[in-house]
């Protein structure tokens, strides 16, 4: 590994730990000039490098260079809070983002680093200099550790922390035994929302959410935002949020969340989420129930906005839609058409900079995760930072995150009822039919159709982000919901005498609602779970086709989303970056009930020449495996149909329910299949 490299990754380990103190077991020492230390420690350089230096097995020498004016980010002070749902703070982020991409080589974008670590805010720093090293082609060999090994208070009881340090300080490297992370303890179950927690607080769904943001910043140089239906995949992730938000709901027996769409109505979900906000070293404030939404004004926070102000700029959303076309800066009209309307309609609701017209239309988005986030303290009477709600890292700990993104899947979804009903030509594939489709555990003699989940114990090291922490591993354990290994197995029939490409779409959807009623297919397609998207081969004849559950095109494994990045593990880097983005595998089915819930699960084979971008894609190979998602790096999403096709738009007059529609063509299958759910816990092996 090079110089730059192990740099990169020193520059990310323990980063509210100064530069300068040796890193990796005190083996690598930043030998910084003098004048890149913060003031504080100048006077003292030489001494610095005489004590720390002399101990350190390898030295990294930094190179005085050329220095950009870092005074514009002295709007987000070193110690204070960072908002990226904060406009003004958002823009200082992407000015740093440039900043670290415009430097001509990774070695002098190195130093410029090395220069702003210490003296910048730390969780602004780190974030733009994730945003850097995912984005640039010559810093391809540098993994990006997660938010959890650089800031784990915001994924862990800070409670914890002192048993981790003790453990890591009293106990040797090797005999050190791991600290159990509470299960689900932030309410009593006397709190019906607790019921969701395991799904709400996981640790990876929450790295899924901050990683996607990650790879798809809302500001920044244009080759950094500007990637291929980016609104359509701000839109199609959120949707596939609430949905699996709301599946869970309907296992545990819960009504559907309430979309926040009135924003003067009490919230009468209460949240305290008992973690530690790295920037200020506080607890994020609790909520109390029934507290009701105001105005915010905190300026020094880069926060001010009302409710009347998210109500103008969601009229002007839905009046938009309503008359099939967005206004530009320049007057011209955008079409909201069934191709692109949906991407312009995503990059103008979440207020990216592709917006077509940010004055007139605002920013709905950031600032209702603002309104909510600072609702304990809108005036800064207190001195409170925001909750959880305020963050990428956080936001989907809360209850409230899935009724304001239900509600805006609502809004996204005015546009998809106005579409009209995909036609049978669209939904067809001559000449091929499915015969059969089942799914199964892969281990034992398991029945068909019959899925397993139960919980799973974890360990995860954290030892990256205990600043002037003990060195080497300290691990805690988590426990997570887990499914039984599976497999589809599916039989394809081509009529024809010639060779077919088809785009497999596989769909696990809700049957019935937390109250036993069935949902018809107009209401159950905005539910539907994406388990699966491949493409196959048919030859003329009979095909049987086997894919794993681990091969989800909608997925990341647990290695890559727990897995420690240093410098000692660096084989295979690459697929730590971009590629940390997915949906974690451990969630990948619903949870189910002891009972047996079952779905339907739907499969569908699409005629690939329909589907086609471009020059085919292998998806085991650069960061593709996850594409449902986050797209994929560097090249156009690989499906041309719209994300969540065939379930995106309204069923036709006459499909009243799953059969019904699946019925009229031979290329699709429904089967029944059930998720149980057993209360056992297995650790992972």
């Amino acid at each position: 590994m090079s110089d730059i490299e192990t740099g990169f990754l020193c520059l990310m380990t323990r980063p509210t730990e100064p530069l300068f103190y040796p890193k990796y077991n005190g083996e690598v020492y930043m030998d910084l000039p003098s004048e890149y230390l913060p003031e504080r420690y100048q006077h003292i350089a030489d001494a610095i490098k005489a004590h720390h230096g002399s101990v350190a097995k390898h030295h990294i020498t930094i190179k005085p260079v050329e220095l950009p004016d870092f005074s514009y980010a002295a709007r987000v002070p070193r110690d204070g809070d960072f908002n990226l749902f904060n406009p003004a703070q958002r823009h200082t982020a992407g000015r740093l983002i440039a900043d670290l991409i415009g430097q001509p080589d990774p070695e002098t974008m190195l130093s410029v680093a090395a220069y702003a670590r210490d003296r910048l805010n730390p969780i602004m720093f780190q974030y733009a200099l994730a945003v850097a090293l995912v984005h640039r082609k010559d810093t391809g060999t540098v993994p990006v550790p997660s938010f959890l090994e650089m800031f784990p208070t915001r994924f862990v009881d800070p409670a914890l922390f002192p048993k981790l340090r003790e453990e890591g300080f009293a106990v040797e490297q090797g005999q050190r035994v791991a600290i159990e992370v509470p299960h689900n303890a932030t309410a009593s179950e006397s709190d019906p929302e607790q019921q969701l927690a395991y799904f709400r607080e996981d640790i990876g769904v929450n790295l899924h959410h901050w990683h996607w943001h990650l790879v798809y910043p809302q500001e920044g140089p244009l080759e950094v935002v500007g990637k291929d239906r980016r609104g359509e995949l701000f839109y199609y992730m959120h949707r596939q949020i609430t949905a699996r938000y709301n599946v869970e709901r309907f296992c545990n027996r819960m009504p559907l969340t309430k979309p926040l769409k009135n924003l003067r109505e009490p919230i009468p979900e209460a949240y305290f989420p008992k973690l530690m906000n790295s920037a200020l070293n506080r607890t994020y404030p609790g909520r109390a129930a029934n507290m009701v939404l105001s105005h915010v004004n905190r300026p020094e926070d880069d926060a001010v906005t009302t409710i009347l102000e998210l109500e103008a700029s969601l009229g002007k959303i839905k009046e938009a839609i309503q008359s099939g076309f967005a206004l530009a800066e320049d007057g011209t009209r955008v079409p909201l058409d069934a191709t692109n309307g949906i991407d312009v309609l995503g990059n103008l609701v979440e207020n990216s900079e592709l917006s077509v017209n940010v004055p007139y239309y605002g920013n709905y988005h950031s600032l209702g995760h603002v309104l909510i986030g600072y609702i304990h303290d809108p005036d800064n009477l207190y001195l409170e930072g925001h909750g959880v709600m305020g963050e990428f890292t956080t936001a989907m700990r809360d209850p409230t995150f899935y009724r304001f993104h239900h509600h805006v899947d609502d809004v996204f979804d005015m546009h998809k009822r106005k579409l009209p009903s995909y036609n049978e030509q669209e939904l067809s594939f001559p000449g091929v039919s499915i015969v059969d489709a089942t799914v199964q555990i892969t281990s034992g003699k398991a029945a068909r159709n019959r899925l397993l989940t139960y919980w799973q114990r974890t360990q995860v090291d954290l030892g990256t982000g205990l600043d002037f922490g003990p060195h080497g591993n300290v691990v805690a354990t988590f426990t997570h919901i887990q499914h039984a290994p599976f497999a589809y197995q599916i039989m394809v029939h081509n009529e024809t005498a010639e060779q077919k490409k088809g785009t497999v779409r596989i769909f696990l959807a809700p049957i019935y609602d937390a109250q036993g009623e069935q949902l018809l297919l107009s209401e159950q397609r905005r539910y539907v779970v994406e388990l699966d998207k491949f493409v196959v081969s048919l030859h003329p004849g009979e095909n049987r086709i086997i894919q794993q559950s681990d091969q989800s095109s909608v997925t990341i494994p647990y290695e890559r989303t727990f897995r420690r990045i240093d410098a000692s593990n660096m084989a295979g880097s690459e697929n730590f970056r971009f590629c940390n983005c997915g949906w974690p595998d451990h969630m990948l089915l619903p949870k189910g009930h002891p009972d047996g819930q079952p779905f339907d699960l739907f499969i569908m084979v699409s005629d690939y020449k329909d589907d086609a971008v471009g020059p085919g894609f292998n998806p085991n190979e650069n960061c593709n495996d996850s594409h449902s998602y986050c797209g994929l790096r560097d090249q156009l999403f690989p499906d041309r149909r719209a994300m969540g096709f065939p379930f995106d738009r309204l069923p036709s007059a006459q499909d009243h329910l799953m059969n019904d529609f699946v019925g009229r063509f031979s290329n699709m299958s429904r089967t029944v299949a059930e998720v149980l759910f057993t209360n056992t816990v297995i650790s992972r092996t």
